[in-house]
């Protein structure tokens, strides 16, 4: 700890950039947080995790963002933007007073202004293999069978994107089909524009963005620290430079218990997600920090965009029976497990389908059809399917190799639910725990019979989750990662439902969306576990820190400033 503190000093006295702007009066300090698990990547375009996008949506920015508050959308890099009446061209025009962050590939500040053809490389570049040789994040997100001519250049068949140009400080998208919900996927990290010529001298790992916080090579890989960017172009509505922090450091931490401790300690300004363990003690055992005046604490715990679920292998022969994979599904008792495991951290045991049942943001979905079609406790069928698919009291079916990643709430949940399927199926289930990155690695080879994951919303659509199990983005190549899908399901009928929601009007999407998701339960390739719905706490002299249902962190205008009492009361009348 004393040399990332020393460390941590000597890069405040070398901070990112240079500035006269005006500053805000309780501008500094340090907002400190610990993630669940070591970021898998530095690269944008390659995010597909949460643990990489907490780190790096401080650090990049894309052509517009999401607004903390009611996750409406904002413009960021680009400053407008126009949508043609048929929801296909989206052409927006680029800021001309964005830099990007220093970096000694740049001899002048001319060098580091963000232009339009950083934003055409970055799209350019996206739409290519990685180095691995498989597509990129942003690729099978943002440009696969989406926009014109992606698929053309992904494959070396043309020379450019014909769906992509540029004219004078303006970038204009050209989808193949209409899509008016196109322009909320850019606001996903993995859309993050990049500096073209960082990128073609090698140095693109020293994360170079355009965002408030600047990153800074770690001394560990259980801490990263990220500075302020001096040169930030944003300022708030009294004309002070944004953001107000120093810094903000991340802590690697995959122990609940932990980050509690170091909560509590004061070394962290928020914990989400308690330890189950303790939640009893940390809501009731400190009921006094939460009602003084002013609190010492904040306790946040609204309904999340978040599914916690288990996938099968599909390539395994025995999970290619429907009937096998209904029958694990009817054998998961989800209120046994909520009462004995999750102790409240949960929206709805009741299993709908992948989408979480939130009805004020998926306004128009039809949660009540697809209710009808999700999986509540049924140890009788489970039995009989299991039976009728050749496997009976679980004879000749073999173990199952459950690969998921370590932590106190997922090992507790895969023994909990192992137990309940031996009990219903008697089928042995084993626990193969690593960390998150060798879990996601063998999540997208297939290496396992099932996988513990969680998918948080990129945005407030039922696409952004009925996306994972699109059969378009499984590649054909078995030996190939299959990251956009990783299941590797393929229904012709699903897609073609999750292909017309696509490319329908607002109303006949929802429709199209829910008949997708319908389709998805008739053939499961997943078991729904539960909706997240955690404690958050943060202490209150952490200003202005917004909570959202994509816990989407936004920290441009957070402060730290403790509360005199009458402050405070002020602040409530």
């Amino acid at each position: 700890m004393k040399l990332v503190t020393v460390t941590f000093l000597i890069l405040i006295l070398t901070s990112c950039g240079g500035s006269d702007k005006k500053q805000f009066e309780h501008a500094g300090g340090s907002f400190k947080m610990a993630l669940d698990n070591t970021p898998t990547t530095f690269i944008a375009r390659e995010v597909n995790d949460v643990y990489s996008f907490e780190l790096l949506s401080q650090v990049m920015e894309g052509l517009v963002s999401f607004n903390p508050e009611d996750l409406s959308l904002q413009p960021q890099i680009a400053e407008k933007w126009n949508v043609s009446g048929d929801g296909t061209i989206f052409t927006f025009t680029i800021r001309d007073d964005i830099l990007f962050h220093e970096n000694a590939v740049f001899k002048s500040e001319k060098e580091r202004k963000l232009t339009v053809k950083d934003v055409l490389f970055t799209f350019e570049k996206a739409c290519k293999p990685n180095a691995d040789g498989n597509p990129t994040a942003a690729y099978l997100f943002l440009l696969a069978n989406q926009v014109k001519g992606a698929k053309q250049y992904y494959e070396g068949k043309a020379k450019s994107i014909s769906g992509i140009k540029i004219k004078k400080n303006q970038i204009e998208i050209t989808l193949l089909n209409p899509d008016q919900t196109y322009i909320n996927k850019l606001a996903n990290l993995s859309a993050s524009i990049v500096s073209k010529k960082v990128v073609e001298s090698n140095k693109e790992t020293d994360v170079v963005g355009t965002g408030p916080f600047c990153f800074t090579k770690p001394a560990t890989k259980e801490s990263y620290v990220l500075l302020k960017n001096q040169d930030y172009y944003m300022i708030d509505n009294k004309g002070n430079a944004l953001p107000y922090l120093d810094s903000v450091v991340f802590y690697v931490q995959t122990r609940k218990l932990e980050q509690l401790e170091m909560f509590e300690q004061g070394k962290t300004s928020i914990i989400s997600g308690l330890p189950t363990s303790r939640i009893t003690e940390m809501l009731e055992g400190r009921i006094s920090d939460f009602n003084a005046q002013p609190p010492l604490m904040l306790l946040y715990n609204n309904p999340l965009l978040t599914t916690q679920y288990y996938f099968f292998n599909m390539t395994d022969p025995r999970f290619q029976d429907v009937r096998v994979r209904k029958a694990f599904n009817y054998a998961i008792d989800r209120k046994r497990l909520a009462d004995n495991v999750l102790r409240n951290q949960f929206y709805e045991y009741g299993i709908y389908g992948i989408t979480p049942p939130i009805s004020s943001v998926f306004k128009g979905y039809n949660f009540s059809e697809i209710k009808k079609y999700g999986y509540d406790y049924n140890p009788e069928l489970a039995k009989e399917l299991l039976a009728e698919a050749g496997y009976p009291d679980g004879k000749g079916f073999g173990n199952v190799d459950l690969r998921l990643d370590i932590s106190d709430l997922n090992t507790a949940v895969a023994e909990e639910l192992a137990d309940q399927i031996y009990q219903t199926l008697r089928i042995n289930v084993n626990i193969d725990g690593s960390n998150f990155e060798q879990r996601n690695e063998d999540g997208n080879m297939g290496k396992g019979d099932l996988f513990r994951t969680a998918w948080i919303a990129d945005y407030s659509s039922p696409e952004t989750f009925l996306v994972n199990f699109y059969g378009k983005l499984v590649p054909k190549d078995r030996n190939m990662a299959s990251s956009g899908n990783q299941s590797r399901y393929v229904n012709p009928m699903f897609d073609s439902y999750f292909e017309q929601a696509r490319a329908a009007s607002q109303k006949r999407r929802l429709e199209l969306f829910s008949r997708a998701e319908i389709e998805l339960l008739k053939d499961p390739p997943m078991i729904p576990l539960w909706y997240a719905n955690d404690f958050t706490l943060s202490y209150s002299r952490v200003r202005n820190l917004k909570n959202n249902p994509m816990e989407f962190l936004d920290l441009r205008r957070v402060y730290i400033k403790d509360w005199t009492k009458e402050e405070y009361l002020k602040s409530i009348q």
